[in-house]
């Protein structure tokens, strides 16, 4: 059925990061692009700016491949797309895969030429939203949330230690929080020759919020007093991103703190 102007959604971003009270030098870097309908979000990691640079190249290369025409995924070299062409999946999905194996694929190379870089790796969550429908690729534990009728839902599972014995049963989500090894990440993009990307697909409707963030906010503030923030500022995304990074601070800042916000709204009608 072809999308009618009441059917079509709005879609609009507002994205900040901020460096955090504890440490020196912002390593996570973010994308928003409306035109494209792609966020991203990249948490990096490694020691002499390294993680500054893994989180740089993966967005770029992410925004490139995204931004290229819509067979672009075909021109994709072929040890990037044997994996990531399921035929189970839809196109855009494919698409999100393909990106986030090229990107692992640039910081692999980036490391092979600089002995420096050794190590360095990113985590990345995007958000590409076709039409009505989002398409949600991660690695790490940088998550995705969906804000809808004053409830919030974790789009995306965790990629680490803790996590893994949260499903396995020997942790609580309680205890998880407060492990001394809640930051071991099981994946990362850049960290080895390939990267097995989640991805998840979801209906979106007027009134959605969705919230792409590094772990400087989740681990600062737990989803309920996410969803409060958001609430209380759905109608200014702005204000709600700065007042997510600014509670986030007030709770310590450990870490660097970056949030995209995408609001989708009914389009006006012609």
């Amino acid at each position: 059925m072809p999308e009618t102007s009441a059917s079509r959604l709005e879609i609009r971003s507002v994205g900040l990061s901020d460096v955090g009270r504890k440490r020196k030098l912002n390593e996570d870097t973010f994308a928003a692009a409306d035109s494209l309908g792609l966020y991203v979000v990249a948490d990096g990691m490694g020691g002499h700016a390294a993680g500054e640079v893994a989180s740089r190249l993966a967005v770029e290369s992410i925004e490139r491949h995204m931004a290229g025409a819509p067979q672009a995924d075909q021109t994709a070299p072929s040890e990037v797309t044997t994996q990531a062409f399921d035929a189970g999946l839809p196109a855009p999905a494919r698409k999100v895969i393909t990106a986030i194996r090229m990107a692992n694929q640039e910081i692999v190379r980036s490391v092979r030429h600089d002995a420096s870089m050794r190590g360095m790796g990113t985590t990345v969550v995007l958000a590409y939203i076709q039409g009505r429908r989002a398409y949600i690729g991660s690695v790490g534990d940088s998550r995705a949330y969906l804000v809808r009728d004053d409830e919030i839902t974790q789009l995306t599972d965790d990629h680490t230690f803790v996590n893994e014995q949260v499903r396995a049963g020997t942790l609580t989500p309680a205890e998880a929080r407060r492990h001394p090894a809640r930051n071991i990440l099981t994946r990362a993009v850049g960290s080895s020759e390939e990267v097995d990307a989640d991805v998840v697909e979801h209906d979106i409707e007027a009134g959605d919020l969705i919230l792409l963030c590094s772990d400087g906010l989740t681990t600062m503030i737990d989803d309920e007093d996410i969803l409060e923030v958001v609430r209380r500022n759905a109608g200014d995304p702005q204000r709600a991103c700065k007042a997510l990074i600014d509670l986030a601070n007030d709770r310590g800042g450990d870490d660097n703190i970056t949030a995209i916000l995408i609001k989708a709204s009914a389009a006006a009608r012609a």
